[in-house]
């Protein structure tokens, strides 16, 4: 178990690292020269330099390879990567549509934007659209690489995805307990693709992209619609399964089928020396 807690404690470290740079550049351009997105191109190079060291560049010497083993960005097959979008994009596609069944079922927790009115749009938009990759590479580079592997080699994968999927709800600040099951989602998603292809850069691309999608939703809306409505929901509880419930049901029921299916196909393509 201690190597379990230093799997967990490493992998946290390199959220940390990754993510708190972001966040300051980010607050201090909101305070100074707002008017210019100069975060992007600060965040985009430090997000280089850690990208590198996480990955074995730089010293000490002496963990080099462990920190190119630790992160796991190994290359990928082109029909691999291929699977691995189809997979996980299929997926993210079922875990939105699952929340839109949820958000019939119960009042999920709102997810807003801070109140930016003294930032332009533009600003705040070239941001927002910035933390996506960061998102992808730090995340999927703190939970898939450091943090699962280590202990998807000890007690399996069922177990690594619990685990890191609870973790990265308490990573997100606004992490309630209802929204549980999401975050473990999420992990199984990037997880699964991760320990099929033994890489995680079809996840971070996955991970980069969900992150547009649901950023772009969270400026255009005030918050992120795929994960709660940004009105009263409207529970069947209350108002009875209407046909839109049902719909909704239906595509998650298909969509989760084809997705698990994408998923067998993947893990039957991968070389077993690739894993």
């Amino acid at each position: 178990m201690g190597a379990i807690g230093q799997a967990v404690l490493i992998g946290i470290a390199v959220l940390l690292a990754g993510s708190l740079p972001r966040n300051l550049f980010f607050a201090l351009n909101f305070r100074y020269a707002p008017g210019v997105p100069w975060a992007v191109p600060a965040t985009a190079a430090y997000l280089w330099v850690f990208w590198r060291y996480v990955n074995g560049a730089g010293p000490p010497d002496s963990t080099r390879q462990a920190r190119r083993a630790g992160l796991r960005a190994h290359p990928v097959p082109g029909r691999v990567w291929a699977w691995s979008m189809i997979a996980g994009g299929l997926g993210i596609a079922a875990l939105v549509l699952g929340l839109r069944v949820a958000n019939r079922l119960v009042t999920l927790h709102p997810q807003r934007l801070p109140d930016l009115s003294g930032v332009p749009p533009s600003t705040v938009l070239a941001l927002l659209l910035m933390a996506a990759p960061v998102a992808g590479v730090v995340e999927e580079a703190a939970f898939r690489g450091y943090m699962q592997g280590p202990i998807e080699r000890r007690l399996g994968l069922p177990v690594a995805i619990l685990i890191t999927g609870t973790m990265f709800a308490v990573a997100h600040l606004d992490f309630t307990l209802g929204l549980w099951p999401y975050y473990v989602a999420v992990a199984a998603i990037y997880g699964t693709v991760t320990s099929l292809t033994g890489s995680i850069l079809p996840a971070v691309v996955l991970h980069t992209a969900g992150n547009i999608y649901s950023n772009l939703d969270l400026w255009l809306h005030g918050q992120a619609e795929w994960q709660a409505p940004s009105g009263p929901a409207a529970l069947i509880w209350q108002t009875g399964p209407d046909a839109s419930f049902w719909i909704a049901l239906l595509a998650f029921a298909l969509v989760g089928a084809a997705s698990v299916g994408a998923y067998v196909k993947l893990a039957r393509i991968v070389p077993p020396s690739v894993r």
